[in-house]
């Protein structure tokens, strides 16, 4: 089918990381530049609400998003629009798109995959065929994240350095500092050269999925690796400087969290 008959479509994006949405819009953006994003949502719930007030043809869904998932909005939602899955655990779309009814990406979202994804929507919304919906497939998928959804750690953050998106595993990151409205990582490239970047996810929020054994929290504004502290220097009011491994620049461990160094 040629795209440039597709009638103009709209579309919602729901993910929990604003980072990914707005990558995610822009490469719709190039693979759809008529498609019109009309709402943007932080988890299954906004998700639905958003839906209910812009009625968008085609809704890009987060599978693991916190309280309500993917799978559940797309159920609330049901035969009112074409799904498509987004998800970083594809254990959770192969069954489905094996069995054709349900179309999923896997993140990274890869530009080919999303065309290819892209291209049958277009013809969908280009056909009179009913929308796909598997109630029960949906169920099934929604039960078993619900008994596979435990506390998880990130292994890797997404950070905008100009117009770059970076992949920063966490083993890398020597510490975090809360930037006005967003997060400044300082790491480690490959070359062991000191690198920065900002992640638009408050420090708070980054922390709850971080190992807590190995990223703790010194300072209200400072998280710090401490596989990467070479040592601590106590200092006046219970107050401690936090000294890091190839790092000349210190940090300040404030009297409310300086307890973690007691027994260093």
């Amino acid at each position: 089918m040629n795209p440039s008959a597709t009638p103009p479509a709209t579309a919602l994006i729901a993910d929990d990381e604003p980072l990914l949405r707005e990558e995610l819009a822009e490469m719709l953006s190039a693979a759809w530049p008529s498609l019109r994003i009309v709402a943007s949502a932080r988890n299954g719930r906004d998700a639905v609400e958003q839906f209910e007030q812009h009625h968008p043809r085609v809704c890009f869904l987060d599978v693991q998003m916190p309280g309500m998932s993917g799978i559940e909005a797309a159920r609330h939602i049901g035969r009112r629009a074409h799904i498509v899955f987004v998800t970083a655990f594809e254990q959770y779309a192969v069954q489905a798109f094996a069995q054709g009814v349900l179309d999923y990406l896997v993140k990274p979202v890869e530009p080919a995959r999303l065309a290819d994804t892209v291209a049958r929507v277009q013809e969908r919304l280009g056909s009179a065929a009913p929308v796909r919906h598997d109630e029960a497939l949906l169920r099934e998928l929604a039960q078993r994240i619900a008994r596979e959804r435990v506390p998880s750690t990130l292994r890797w953050v997404r950070a905008q350095t100009g117009s770059t998106v970076r992949l920063i595993a966490v083993e890398r990151i020597d510490y975090l500092q809360s930037d006005t409205r967003y997060t400044r990582v300082a790491w480690r490239q490959d070359n062991n050269c000191h690198a920065e970047a900002l992640i638009s996810l408050p420090l708070k929020d980054l922390l709850a999925q971080l190992d807590p054994a190995q990223f703790v929290q010194i300072h209200r504004s400072t998280v710090v690796n401490l596989e990467r502290v070479s040592h601590v220097v106590r200092g006046a009011h219970e107050t401690a400087e936090v000294h890091l491994k190839g790092r000349a620049e210190t940090l300040r461990a404030s009297r409310l969290f300086n307890h973690i160094f007691r027994q260093m």
